[in-house]
């Protein structure tokens, strides 16, 4: 089965020149430019910058890698809540990316933790060049009370964000039309949300050139 297969939620469509301009465009050189841990160490750039956000072990790092066709760009880890720094990857100096810190799980000091929302917030708040915020959710799971939480924060953020749902291979298809409809009424409900829903499976690489071309329009 591959993502053409499931007709399911609203999609947005993409032409084949637009999909192969992506797919060259994340084949270009990436790198990592630093961790922050406070907002002085922002990088300061003018270039056009998306975020990922999503609760621990959601598959940020293995995302970000499956989309630039790389196996260690970012570091993936068995131990959820790693992610501690806002990760910022440059992409051909066209598209900066950033992998925050997943929240839900981590195993840390409330005082730790509550400096990370803190960096969190204030980053949202104040960076202009941020297009838009991609958030993860684990398609086993759906929209979680945490979830829920940065929505609303988003929200309140005036930060436009949208929603890719990750590990859809690991969902069987027929609970899938359920996942697609609690998603999209949940979304219905958010005045911040992007109205397109975003579908990805990054061991099957389903959704990747999609999304590509998605992040590619902010560019």
């Amino acid at each position: 089965m591959t993502l053409e297969d499931i007709k399911l939620g609203p999609f947005d469509t993409y032409d084949d020149a637009e999909i192969e301009a992506a797919r060259v465009a994340f084949k270009a050189e990436c790198e990592f430019v630093k961790g922050v841990v406070d907002m002085e160490g922002l990088p300061p750039t003018s270039v056009a910058e998306i975020a990922l956000a999503g609760r621990s072990n959601v598959g940020k790092s293995s995302l970000i890698n499956a989309l630039t066709d790389r196996k260690i760009l970012a570091r993936t880890s068995n131990t959820p809540g790693r992610t501690r720094e806002l990760n910022f990857f440059n992409l051909n100096q066209d598209l900066q990316m950033v992998d925050m810190p997943g929240y839900g799980y981590a195993k840390a000091a409330k005082t730790e933790i509550s400096a990370w929302n803190a960096l969190i917030r204030d980053y949202l708040r104040g960076r202009m060049q941020l297009k838009r915020v991609f958030m993860l959710i684990d398609s086993r799971h759906g929209i979680k009370s945490n979830d829920i939480d940065i929505m609303k924060m988003l929200d309140r953020s005036a930060v436009s964000y949208q929603i890719i749902l990750t590990k859809l291979d690991k969902v069987p298809k027929g609970e899938q039309e359920k996942l697609f409809k609690q998603t999209s009424e949940t979304l219905a409900k958010r005045p911040a949300a992007h109205p397109f829903i975003l579908a990805t499976s990054s061991a099957k690489g389903w959704g990747l050139d999609k999304l590509r071309a998605e992040m590619m329009r902010l560019v």
